[in-house]
């Protein structure tokens, strides 16, 4: 959705990677109106679109798509795609609807482009899992590739939210990623009861003055639902509101 960081830039190696020296990377930069809320921040989402563009030329992007909301979305609009499981809980159950303009963006891009293959962050966890079932589900021809989260160096995952923080909340903001590898730590030592797990996460968290917690489970990696003993491969998933920033990270348990 723009505002391009670091780990935009690592998607962009990557896509440069997987595409080779014939194939051609292409940026999408739209900041997607139906997968906010009416309470969200929409209207605030960070638009640089210059400092995206000189960062897509320094990278070797070939082309960036970047079409005006009514393209997208032409007067009358009334198709959605709604993916009715994995999205169900984490972030699904905190934004109603989310997943579903969500679902229809990434559609309508991959109609328009049609890429052979598609680069998404996995700091938005959920978000690739529920890609990853509708281009099952409905067949698409696109090959996913999930690339790693990229954190600052005290740990923080990069995110174009990460600028909304002000210096007291940026400061508490990496007790997010602390909290989670507490967790793995303990799972790695022998504790696999789901509820410990989230306890550790909420501790900790809990003891930052700023932040307040949205949401702390314990999923299965591949299905995302709701498990009480948890096993290797599988992932902790958190939001964190820092002041009325809502940020997410998760860790997979190994």
């Amino acid at each position: 959705m723009g505002a391009l960081h670091e780990g935009h830039a690592s998607l962009l190696r990557r896509a440069r990677r997987v595409a080779g020296r014939d194939g051609k990377v292409v940026v999408s930069i739209f900041v997607n109106p139906t997968q906010f809320g009416p309470k969200e921040d929409f209207t605030k989402y960070p638009r640089p679109l210059a400092a995206d563009l000189a960062l897509c030329r320094k990278l070797g992007v070939d082309v960036v798509f970047h079409p005006p909301p009514p393209e997208m979305y032409p007067a009358g609009f009334s198709t959605l795609v709604d993916e009715t499981d994995i999205s169900k809980g984490l972030c699904g159950a905190s934004r109603p609807g989310h997943f579903s303009g969500v679902c229809t963006v990434v559609l309508k891009l991959f109609s328009i482009l049609q890429p052979h293959f598609a680069v998404f962050g996995l700091k938005d966890f959920q978000q690739c899992r529920v890609i990853a079932r509708m281009v099952r589900d409905l067949n698409l021809p696109v090959r996913l590739v999930f690339h790693a989260t990229v954190r600052e160096a005290d740990g923080l995952a990069m995110s174009s939210r990460n600028a909304f923080l002000n210096p007291e909340e940026r400061a508490e903001a990496p007790v997010m990623r602390r909290a989670l590898v507490a967790a793995r730590d303990a799972f790695r030592g022998g504790q696999v009861k789901s509820a410990r797990l989230r306890a550790i996460v909420e501790k900790s968290i809990g003891a930052a003055r700023l932040a307040r917690v949205d949401y702390v489970h314990v999923v299965d990696g591949a299905t995302l639902a709701p498990i009480l003993s948890a096993k290797r491969g599988d992932t902790i998933a958190a939001a964190v509101f820092f002041g009325p920033t809502r940020l997410i990270d998760n860790i997979q348990l190994s």
